[in-house]
């Protein structure tokens, strides 16, 4: 499966940033209430990776702290302006970034949210490795995405329409066999869910807890209420949940 390239993917994305939010909004709406309600859980300091236009960050619980990256400059603009006119004080940084190199120390994160993004980027492998380290231990990340059939119809379909979806900065016959071998292969993460999104079940929900417990914070009296705690005030060991295809 050939894979894309950084300098296509910016320009696919330059290309979208003026009707994002209008061809994009609703048809993926579904997906980002599912990974923001994910993320909400787990509380804390929240990174979103692939952040466009910041279509996502006015849906986050203002108690929580968001820093969002993307490769595509004309899509932050628009984030940044989204920050500005909507008072979005949760949000403490946008910036530049390539998902394959994140500007980050290890362990920065409560939560790492990708939307749409894992099968876009040119080395998916490599950037959720990158998305494990800047997790705490006892973290999540979240993934929305389009995950390809394994059979019938469908599939041929998405192996027909790949070499012109690249074009759109997409990847649609992304196997969901090769986020679980990466699973494995990492050995410090692994898959706690893999859920269907409405309607049709053509996108996944699919979320990773990062292995092993960050220590209980001390209590901050500065801080708001605990209605969205953090992650390492409130999760003990969690079963995985069955998946479903």
């Amino acid at each position: 499966m050939p894979d894309l390239d950084n300098r296509g993917v910016a320009k696919a994305y330059a290309r979208w940033a003026p009707v994002y939010d209008l061809v994009f909004g609703a048809v993926f709406a579904r997906g980002r209430r599912a990974a923001i309600g994910a993320a909400e859980r787990l509380g804390g300091r929240i990174l979103e990776v692939g952040v466009g236009t910041g279509i996502s960050l006015p849906g986050y619980d203002r108690r929580l702290r968001l820093v969002g990256v993307d490769l595509s400059e004309p899509m932050l603009r628009k984030a940044r302006g989204r920050v500005r006119t909507q008072r979005l004080a949760h949000v403490d940084g946008l910036a530049v970034m390539d998902a394959r190199r994140l500007a980050f120390a290890d362990a920065a994160f409560d939560v790492v949210v990708a939307q749409y993004v894992i099968t876009a980027v040119p080395q998916p492998e490599a950037t959720l490795d990158e998305f494990a380290r800047v997790v705490k231990p006892g973290g999540e990340i979240i993934l929305v995405n389009h995950i390809g059939a394994e059979a019938g119809l469908r599939r041929a379909f998405e192996h027909s329409f790949a070499p012109m979806a690249r074009k759109l900065g997409w990847r649609p016959e992304f196997p969901w066999g090769r986020l679980e071998r990466w699973a494995e292969k990492h050995g410090g993460v692994r898959i706690i869910e893999r859920r269907n999104i409405a309607p049709l079940g053509h996108f996944s929900l699919v979320r990773f807890g990062k292995n092993g417990f960050a220590p209980v914070r001390g209590e901050d009296a500065s801080a708001p209420g605990d209605a969205v705690p953090s992650a390492t005030a409130r999760r003990s060991a969690a079963e995985p949940r069955g998946s479903s295809a």
